[in-house]
């Protein structure tokens, strides 16, 4: 073994999924490139999540990373239904077009939902955080890690060389995944309102077009062997994934579950005794073909201890119903991104990165809350059930509520808004309005990223210089978009979504949220500008 070598960083990320990916990708964006380590020797190698809601694409659109996510969708975006049956055979409890409520209006979004499965998605944001510098090391395990007042100390080793080196970091954002060993740790619990439930998983292939009876569907939801159990098409035609939950107290046991007994679970779920089925493993060369897991979800009671952050699963787990878990996470990684940064930009206080656990564990905890009444009813109940949730108040309407938001009063008691009627109020995301620059169509979402930005009313040209003198105070890279000016807005919607007038402006955060409006022209619009940017950097 190899004597420890000194690294330093800014940032160590631990854990190469899509939330760790992602969190250092936009860091590497924002100037900061950071190590990332990964026990596992690849990304992802099932395709896990499969569909991303269209407040994630608009994050990676504004990264130019849409048209190629686009290139590699799932030919699965052809099956958008979701079903719900006593067998596959049997007939059918209810049928859902599972993006026909959910897809976003032009007015929303210019974004729509991407089907692409986990591990392409992985392999897309990889090669772009490489591509930006990121130190990315695969088959690198956390060895130890101890975090103190001046910075973390970690020791990575290399799976092939077992050779070791260790890392001097200023902070570590811990994405390792839902078994969250880093969080375990630090003795970090989590708020668990249902307890999990046991589940045995496994890949078949098999023929089943008589069951099928000419249907295509991503998901189907089998009250058959046993209340909760999933049926999933893989990309392979004819290999599916079976997902059911068992029972330790009936004495049900993980060893019990033989290939066998399996193939016949398989058989009575799609309601044919006879049919010709072969287990297969989930990834080939793996010995074992038959998995566990549990089903239910949790939210940690802290997202940080001192300078370790916690995000994605490794923060909170969610059931699959909704497919609010990746998108989540990296929603998580976009907000504590851009105030990493600046912290390590010397552009905020520390106590910015206190508002990420303010800002992001109570949209975990309402994600969790619908995810399980989701689970419920489309385990139990009929289509209209399984689509009564608003999905689209929690894509694009959930509202922060911290230090780094200049809150206007009164506050809204609800903690969502409808995206319907967007209010532009600060701690929402900054609403979608279509504008034109030299003939070409843009989003205002594509204008805010990376950087603060300050959008400006038709008649607000005296907001141009005041940005000018509050940003170069403040130390920032600040974009000033002037709608009326080099910006076009054919529909004259900007001040109307905004809830400004002609003379108003709106800060965004580089993470796409309004930080703070005026809804006039102030008498010194920078100072008012200065004041703002101040208190939101801490």
């Amino acid at each position: 073994m190899t004597e420890p070598n000194d690294r330093s960083t800014a940032v160590l990320v631990v854990g190469g999924g899509t939330t760790g990916l992602s969190t250092a990708l936009f860091l590497a964006r924002l100037g900061v490139r950071p190590i990332l380590v990964e026990r596992h020797p690849s990304t992802a190698i099932m395709p896990q999540a499969r569909a991303f809601n269209p407040r994630t694409m608009e994050i990676y659109r504004a990264l130019g990373l849409e048209g190629e996510i686009r290139a590699r969708t799932s030919i699965l975006a052809e099956l958008p239904e979701m079903i719900g049956a006593d067998t596959l055979a049997g007939a059918e409890r209810f049928r859902v077009d599972v993006l026909s409520h959910l897809r976003p209006p032009s007015t929303m979004s210019p974004a729509d939902w991407a089907m692409i499965d986990q591990d392409e998605l992985e392999n897309i944001l990889r090669a772009e955080a490489e591509r930006g510098g990121v130190d990315v090391r695969f088959d690198t395990e956390l060895v130890s890690f101890d975090s103190g007042a001046d910075g973390v100390r970690a020791v990575v080793r290399e799976g092939g060389s077992g050779a070791e080196h260790r890392i001097l970091a200023d902070y570590l954002v811990a994405a390792d995944g839902h078994r969250a060993g880093i969080r375990d740790r630090l003795g970090i619990g989590a708020d668990q309102p249902v307890a999990p439930h046991p589940g045995v998983y496994f890949v078949f292939d098999a023929d089943l077009t008589a069951a099928l009876r000419g249907r295509r569907f991503l998901l189907a939801y089998l009250d058959r062997p046993t209340r909760g159990t999933v049926l999933v098409p893989l990309r392979k035609f004819g290999r599916w994934m079976f997902g059911a939950p068992y029972h330790p107290e009936l004495g049900e046991r993980p060893e019990d579950f033989s290939e066998e007994r399996c193939a016949e679970l398989a058989r009575i779920a799609v309601g044919d005794p006879d049919l010709e089925l072969t287990l297969v493993p989930p990834v080939p060369g793996w010995p074992q073909k038959v998995s566990h897991s549990t089903i239910g979800g949790w939210v940690a009671h802290r997202y940080r201890s001192g300078r370790v952050f916690f995000a994605g699963d490794a923060a909170h787990v969610f059931p699959p119903s909704g497919s609010y878990g990746a998108s989540t996470g990296i929603a998580d990684a976009h907000n504590l991104a851009w105030k990493l940064a600046a912290v390590v930009h010397g552009q905020a206080g520390p106590a910015l990165l206190d508002t990420y656990q303010e800002e992001r564990r109570p949209v975990a905890r309402k994600t969790l809350e619908t995810a399980m009444r989701l689970l419920h009813d489309r385990q139990a109940g009929t289509g209209e059930e399984a689509t009564k949730v608003d999905d689209l108040s929690m894509i694009f309407g959930y509202r922060y509520d911290s230090a780094a938001i200049l809150s206007e009063a009164p506050a809204p008691d609800a903690p969502l808004e409808d995206p319907r009627e967007p209010s532009g109020r600060p701690g929402v995301r900054a609403p979608h309005v279509w504008l034109e620059r030299a003939g070409v169509r843009l989003s205002t979402t594509d204008l805010c990223t990376g950087a603060f930005a300050l959008l400006i009313g038709p008649d607000g040209a005296d907001w141009v210089a005041a940005a000018k003198t509050a940003a170069a105070a403040a130390g920032i890279d600040l974009n000033v978009h002037h709608i009326g000016a080099e910006l076009h807005d054919p529909e004259n919607r900007f001040a109307g979504t905004y809830g400004i007038t002609g003379t108003g402006a709106t800060l965004v955060r580089p993470d796409g949220f309004v930080a703070w409006r005026a809804r006039t022209l102030p008498p010194r619009p920078e100072h008012e500008l200065r004041r703002a940017l101040t208190r939101i950097l801490g």
